[in-house]
């Protein structure tokens, strides 16, 4: 039955299930120091090269446009990026300090989302990942200072993660694997969410008309100054047809106010071909030329400072260009690592804090790549959002917590550390 509902989420031979994939790359390994002085690496032996043959492949994320409007629901468990997030416990959400950027305050931006179940645990039957982040530059600077403070609850953050997982027996969604032909609904509904980001929990109301909602005093503030004023109504005129609502029955899907989030895609997670080498006549499922890619990654070149990170930036930029069109890296596993793109700002396995829940070692599980911003249409200039990665760290035994949505760990590598990092 398991495999009944793996297969009824999958929608297309060229999507998959994610699955547990350990890393099947050459790197060469980095020499670090742990918490009692001795010399280690973030991988733990040399000797599971030897296993590469029996590995995975690592799963691979390219964008797509959705094939239907309701490909993305949350009842069909998508992996997505941009728009806004389809919450997998839809009513108990993160709240208060953890929406927000803890440099500057503001709620924070849905990224992209990864459904990543794991079939060794009941609890983890549906688990997602959610990262969100300032669209701010300085405040991503900022918090390169802060990733490298060892003491997690003394960190400022601009880029926050947060896992969550049910059983298959759950409140929210049947048991039964979707049919995936646009009629599976969900169990129950969801949190009312702000009208003008849909992201975060609406817990603040209009006091004008009592029927629009806010995360944040902010975001009602913004909408009021963007038109909701003038279109502002008591409860008991009928609503304009061009203001968001709030109410929503199980399949509809709240309209949202503001124009600055990122386009929507689907996630569509393929193989990595080991041999692959594409070229502008042989992509498949790009919706950017490879040239505009090159650009995306050619720019950073000009950064580096060390020879290291050049070749470091050579071996990676081989690596991706396999597929050029890749936004996400995903390869779960306790020996795996991300792909880095410079030598330099890699976080030491005391870097990487315990589990906040219950105090395990977090693994690596993937990366998300700067070519996502150009589907986001982020301008690439010096004050824009940038990086060279983000890696996400998880807890190993993705343990349940208790809380609905667990904050995991994102490390970000930007294109130039020499003068971020603090060591």
């Amino acid at each position: 039955m398991e495999e009944e509902f793996n297969a009824g989420r999958s929608r297309g031979s060229s999507k998959r299930t994610l699955q547990i994939t350990p890393l099947d790359e050459e790197d060469q390994e980095e020499v670090q120091i742990d918490d009692s002085g001795d010399v280690d690496s973030y991988d733990d032996d040399d000797d599971e090269e030897e296993e590469d043959e029996d590995k995975e492949p690592v799963g691979l994320g390219v964008l797509e446009k959705p094939e239907n409007s309701w490909s993305l629901l949350r009842e069909l468990f998508p992996s997505k990026a941009g728009g806004t997030p389809a919450w997998l416990d839809p009513i108990n959400l993160p709240t208060g300090r953890s929406c927000l950027c803890d440099i500057c305050g503001e709620p924070l931006q849905f990224m992209l989302q990864v459904y990543a179940p794991l079939t060794e645990k009941d609890s983890t039957f549906h688990r997602t990942l959610f990262l969100f982040m300032c669209t701010s530059m300085t405040c991503l600077l900022k918090d390169q200072h802060e990733q490298w403070k060892r003491n997690q609850d003394k960190q400022s953050r601009s880029v926050k993660v947060f896992c969550c997982q049910l059983p298959r027996d759950n409140s929210f969604y049947s048991s039964e694997p979707p049919r995936n032909n646009g009629k599976d609904k969900p169990s129950s509904p969801g949190a009312v969410l702000c009208g003008w980001c849909g992201t975060w929990k609406g817990d603040k109301v209009c006091g004008g008309c009592r029927r629009v909602h806010y995360c944040s005093e902010k975001h009602q503030t913004v909408h009021w100054k963007s038109g909701h004023k003038q279109r502002c109504l008591p409860s008991s005129i009928s609503q304009d047809a061009s203001e968001p609502s709030n109410n929503k029955t199980l399949r509809e899907v709240q309209e949202v106010a503001s124009k600055s989030l990122w386009p929507e895609y689907e996630i569509a997670i393929t193989d990595e071909c080991e041999d692959k080498v594409s070229d502008d006549n042989g992509q498949v499922n790009s919706l950017i030329s490879s040239s505009r890619v090159d650009e995306s990654i050619e720019a950073l070149i000009d950064s580096f400072e060390g020879g290291d990170d050049k070749k470091s930036w050579a071996s990676f930029q081989e690596r991706i260009s396999r597929t050029p069109e890749q936004v996400l890296r995903y390869y779960r596993d306790a020996g795996a690592k991300p792909l880095w793109p410079t030598s330099s700002g890699q976080p030491s396995k005391a870097d990487i804090p315990k589990c906040t829940y219950c105090g395990g070692r977090r693994a690596f599980e993937f990366q998300v790549l700067p070519q996502i911003l150009y589907y986001f249409g982020v301008e690439n200039d010096v004050h824009s959002l940038d990086w060279a990665t983000i890696a996400v760290y998880t807890c190993e035994s993705s343990c349940d917590g208790h809380v609905a949505y667990k904050e995991e760990f994102a490390w970000v590598q930007i294109a130039s550390q020499s003068s971020t990092t603090q060591r």
